[in-house]
């Protein structure tokens, strides 16, 4: 069996864009926001290919041919990783995803009590941790782990409110991790969350440092001010001053670890992913927010941002290379004089490519696809190595 054509699962949610998406994949938009498309088979929204069949199952039709032994048993005969076009017109939630370890246990948990996998009181989907690559690919924004606290205070201090001289003086009196998962309980804890009067003073109290020009971070102040357009009163606005302001510009990327908390803003960006589904919300949503889940799972240590840089593998490809064993993803353009001449393309095993831009033709062992900007094909373990010709730039996602 040769490469498969994929048909995204789209996701609808609030947060999405009426037109990023509809225009990538070449579609007519409906006036519904368009917030992710799907390319993989994790099973709540598996890719189809060719006559309607769910890519899942037909990867279970054949394991060794299209996922290889090798993949095969270090993933339990699963696909392992998932790809995204995601589409942030509004701030997504606060969120954070757990570890492999706490997944399974949860996930044993919640089908021991009974609760179905679309249940409004289930918060794990299955039982996989979800550690996730973003690359931009317009200018976005995000905001991603915890500052240090004495940088944390340096925000906090002057604003003069009641809440953030409260948490101030719990990152001063105790300036660890301690200090910082002390300071962001208080605004998540449902027996300590601020009232939604505590988080506006917060808000203004922003708002005049930033046009006075005396904000240590005018760009947090601008994040703050943004997340209370969409989600007034939420403390969740307020903890975007405990966490570190991202910018990416096209082609830069961030790894997200298990336990890192975060949100993205704003933007047009491809996402790979462990094939996973597991979204711990804190905040900024409409959706379940679990907030006792969120503290047993994030990692308040301070960090920063998680930047891949891309490795050069040859004149056409670059890698960008997250330290997990689920997923890999490269970038390839093809240019020059003669776009005729088939390009040899580093990988091997199960792949998903997905056309970002211009027309090309894929080649492996087993037969030829052609590829525009939108499209994406399965490329099965067995087909062996793949090389391209045209002009224009795709997207691989595969096994390290």
């Amino acid at each position: 069996m040769s490469m498969l054509a994929l048909e995204s699962h789209l996701q609808h949610y609030s947060w999405g864009s009426e037109t990023a998406i509809p225009e990538f994949l070449g579609r007519e938009s409906d006036g519904r926001p368009w917030a992710e498309a799907w390319f993989g088979a994790h099973p709540m929204a598996p890719s189809t290919v060719a006559g309607g069949r769910r890519l899942d199952e037909v990867i279970a039709t054949d394991l060794e041919h299209m996922l290889g032994v090798d993949v095969g048993r270090a993933f339990q005969d699963r696909l392992p990783f998932l790809l995204k076009v995601i589409a942030a017109e509004r701030p997504l939630s606060l969120q954070v995803h757990p570890t492999r370890e706490h997944a399974a246990e949860s996930y044993a948990a919640e089908n021991a009590a009974g609760l179905d996998l679309d249940s409004p009181r289930r918060t794990y989907r299955d039982a996989n941790h979800k550690p996730e690559m973003l690359i931009a690919l317009t200018r976005f924004t995000a905001l991603c782990g915890f500052r240090t606290p004495r940088r944390a205070a340096v925000i906090l201090d002057g604003l003069g409110t009641g809440l953030t001289d409260r948490l101030h003086s719990l990152l001063i009196a105790n300036p660890t991790a301690h200090g910082m998962r002390a300071a962001f309980r208080t605004l998540v804890s449902a027996s300590l969350r601020p009232s939604p009067q505590a988080v506006h003073e917060v808000v203004e109290a922003c708002r005049a440092r930033a046009e006075a020009g005396a904000s240590p971070s005018p760009r947090i102040d601008r994040f703050v001010a943004l997340l209370a357009e969409h989600h007034p009163g939420d403390p969740g606005v307020v903890a975007a001053l405990l966490l570190n302001p991202v910018t990416l510009a096209p082609g830069e990327a961030m790894f997200v670890p298990a336990g890192a908390l975060h949100a993205y803003l704003h933007g047009v960006g491809l996402e790979v992913m462990a094939a996973s589904d597991n979204v711990l919300r804190a905040g900024l949503t409409p959706k379940k927010v679990d907030a006792d889940e969120v503290l047993q799972c994030v990692s308040v240590t301070a960090a920063p941002p998680l930047r891949v840089a891309p490795e050069r593998q040859n004149p056409t490809s670059v890698a960008y290379y997250a330290p997990v064993d689920d997923f890999e993803l490269a970038i390839t353009e093809l240019t020059g004089s003669s776009p005729q001449v088939p390009r040899p393309i580093p990988g091997t095993g199960p792949r998903i490519v997905l056309g970002l831009d211009g027309e090309m033709t894929l080649e492996t062992t087993a037969g030829t696809h052609a590829l525009a900007a939108g499209q994406a094909v399965f490329i099965p373990a067995a087909d062996g190595p793949l090389v391209a010709s045209g002009a224009g730039r795709f997207a691989q996602a595969s096994v390290p």
